[in-house]
């Protein structure tokens, strides 16, 4: 691998997860290239970058052209400070009222939609002297958090009005952003709010990944971009036309082999004997397992592929699909070699298409990039 870095975790084991960086590069160039001309671009990196690592990342995606970052918590943004990463930084999540002073002295912004909001606002400025970066956020479906649809507009006004405020945005979620008819309802929604206050001078944002690329909102400064940034598309079939930029997956998990045995006709392979063999049967163990994320629920239905290049003697040697076999237990798998000529120290890549997990275990690609423990180092590279 060329150009590799590691981010601070011990490496004393055979398995990790890696990220492209180019490929985070590729997709942010990509998704811009649909946007208008002055279109902000905000990367979210909450929950570490979806589990790839916002710290490593946060670089590469403000060099590429994202213009500010969104996270979930005070404390995702005060890692990225502590990382001197500087640009704009967006708490999306509600900000408990008695740590918007934590905020504030972090240079972050903070999402706020209530009257207690307003007043935490107040007394970190009479606490500090500087005046608390918000944006407003608005519920018009989600119904998760937000201010209320008919209270939006006046309380909009309130936090324009307050001398001890700088409000810098308005904004609002979709929640089914593939489903045309209930985004124009929450569309409409926003359109009603927005045109009964004055929006000089903010950024306005609704479009989450699948928004960015199903809807074009007249009048809106910025989209969100999360799930997409990472090589992968939001669940649930869009019901209307999309762009469809050439994404590139950026996280994979690889694994040397630590043993290799044979087994006969009849023997059973890890806990339960959920694998029995018919016949002669060469079998190779890796150390990852469920405590790295891997779910236990993928037993017997995942294949990994042994790289070409995994040793200087297999150079040419095309990609080799191999059956894992057995339960997936806590720190180990293992897989079917039989007819494949492999040895201690050769590289199984278990993760290739995240998709193809998330279909066989019917959920969204977003808990598995996430559900990829620290436990695993995270290796770099270009």
């Amino acid at each position: 691998m060329k150009n590799v870095r590691q981010s601070h975790v011990n490496i004393h084991r055979d398995s990790w997860v890696e990220i492209n960086l180019e490929y985070a590069a590729h997709n942010v160039k990509e998704i811009r290239a649909f946007l208008p001309p002055g279109m902000k671009f905000l990367a979210v990196v909450k929950a570490d970058a979806y589990g790839h690592g916002s710290v490593m990342l946060a670089p590469t995606l403000l060099a590429s052209g994202v213009d500010m970052l969104g996270v979930a918590s005070i404390d995702e943004g005060v890692d990225l400070r502590e990382a001197k990463i500087n640009s704009e930084i967006l708490v999306l999540g509600a900000v408990p009222v008695w740590a918007v002073e934590s905020a504030v002295k972090a240079d972050l912004t903070i999402s706020i939609f209530s009257k207690e909001h307003i007043e935490s606002c107040k007394r970190a400025y009479e606490r500090l002297g500087v005046k608390p970066k918000v944006h407003i956020k608005i519920d018009t479906g989600m119904n998760r958090i937000g201010v209320a649809e008919d209270e939006a507009a006046d309380f909009i006004k309130e936090v324009q009005a307050a001398g001890f405020i700088e409000l810098q945005g308005i904004f609002t979620h979709f929640a089914n952003a593939e489903n045309r008819e209930k985004t124009d309802l929450q569309i409409k929604k926003w359109n009603k709010i927005i045109s009964q206050v004055n929006t000089d001078g903010l950024l306005l944002h609704v479009q989450n990944s699948a928004g960015t690329l199903c809807y074009e909102v007249p009048g809106v400064s910025m989209v969100r971009v999360g799930i997409a940034l990472y090589g992968l598309l939001p669940g649930g079939k869009c019901t209307g036309k999309c762009k469809q930029p050439q994404l590139k997956q950026i996280m994979s998990v690889k694994a040397r082999i630590v043993h290799i045995h044979e087994i006969s006709a009849g023997e059973g392979v890890s806990y339960e004997h959920s694998f029995v063999a018919s016949g002669l049967r060469k079998i190779a163990t890796i150390p990852v397992g469920y405590a790295d994320g891997v779910p236990r629920g993928l037993s017997n239905k995942i294949f990994g592929t042994i790289s070409p290049l995994a040793r200087e003697d297999a150079e040419g040697r095309g990609d080799l699909k191999i059956p894992q076999i057995g339960n997936i237990t806590m720190d180990q798998m293992m897989f079917d070699l039989n007819g494949v000529d492999a040895q201690v120290g050769d590289v199984i890549t278990i993760l290739g298409d995240i998709n193809e997990w998330a279909l066989i275990l019917n959920t969204i690609n977003y808990t598995l990039t996430c559900g990829l423990k620290v436990r695993l180092p995270r290796v770099y590279t270009r």
